[in-house]
């Protein structure tokens, strides 16, 4: 059962690929149970008949209490959107922002969602949009109680398709996607970069920092890579190209000095290595 006693859940924001509904089910169910233990509001958004979901959640342990006192739903997807509907970026935030601000205002500790968004990001230009929107949205949980698990069918999509949405998550169970783009604390800097960027992924990091669509601060786009493992000049190049753009320097902020002595070989002057001690 749900106690009364709040347990601290994890909050952030995941991508999860998915091979069937039955394993999305099974993650899903554990991610909500996880939110209503820690007091959060939560939200099963799915394109499937609400019905039906809501008849398999109702059979886990204190859910349909929780729906009962407000503290979960099953939303559909549709008929909020249509059909081939592309997301407005901003829009989307705010509406979260909204449900996060009325989940607080009820007495909850925050607003969790777990999402089946496979139908808005079908063609090219949903998925673009909808990428840009993640990583919005990946700004606005930085400083507010909302997490998600926004999930994809991979077979349905394509491992491509799947790669751009992972790669803008700070989380994801996307084993081949080796690096990852994120929004982090306004003090912290502009982004984060994780893992590996190297010849395999330099398109799809140029593709991730268009979407991330990050603005300058004083002439500077700060970036922080402590879990940047390595990086090659391909995408130092990129990263260069994409600050100068928009009239700043990139500050890479990493415990990795061989980053500043390649950018000295590169001659890059648009990119300053801030090496932490």
């Amino acid at each position: 059962m749900i106690g009364e006693e709040r347990r601290a859940a994890p909050r952030g924001h995941l991508c999860w690929a998915y091979e069937d509904l039955g394993s999305l089910a099974a993650r899903a169910e554990r991610y909500l149970l996880a939110g209503l233990a820690a007091g959060e509001r939560v939200w099963y958004v799915t394109p499937h008949p609400a019905d039906a979901v809501a008849d398999r959640l109702h059979r886990l342990p204190g859910f349909a209490a929780a729906v009962r006192r407000g503290a979960a739903a099953v939303v559909p997807l549709f008929p909020t959107y249509s059909h081939g509907h592309v997301v407005d970026p901003p829009t989307q935030v705010a509406a979260y922002a909204a449900a996060t601000d009325e989940a607080l205002a009820a007495g909850h500790t925050g607003l969790r969602v777990a999402a089946e968004a496979t139908e808005l990001v079908r063609t090219p230009a949903q998925l673009e949009s909808f990428t840009r929107y993640e990583h919005l949205v990946d700004r606005y949980m930085r400083t507010r109680p909302f997490s998600a698990m926004c999930a994809y069918h991979r077979p349905g999509l394509g491992d491509r398709a799947v790669a751009e949405l992972a790669c803008m998550h700070p989380a994801s169970n996307v084993d081949d996607v080796l690096f990852r783009l994120y929004a982090v604390p306004p003090a912290d800097g502009h982004a984060a970069l994780a893992g590996e960027l190297d010849l395999s992924n330099h398109e799809l990091f140029r593709t991730a920092l268009d979407r991330a669509d990050l603005r300058p601060t004083d002439g500077e786009l700060v970036l922080s890579a402590a879990g940047l493992r390595f990086l090659d000049h391909r995408a130092l190049t990129h990263l260069a190209e994409y600050a100068r753009c928009r009239g700043a320097t990139a500050v890479l902020r990493t415990s990795r000095s061989a980053a500043a002595r390649l950018v000295d070989l590169l001659d890059l002057p648009g990119i300053r290595v801030a090496v932490a001690r």
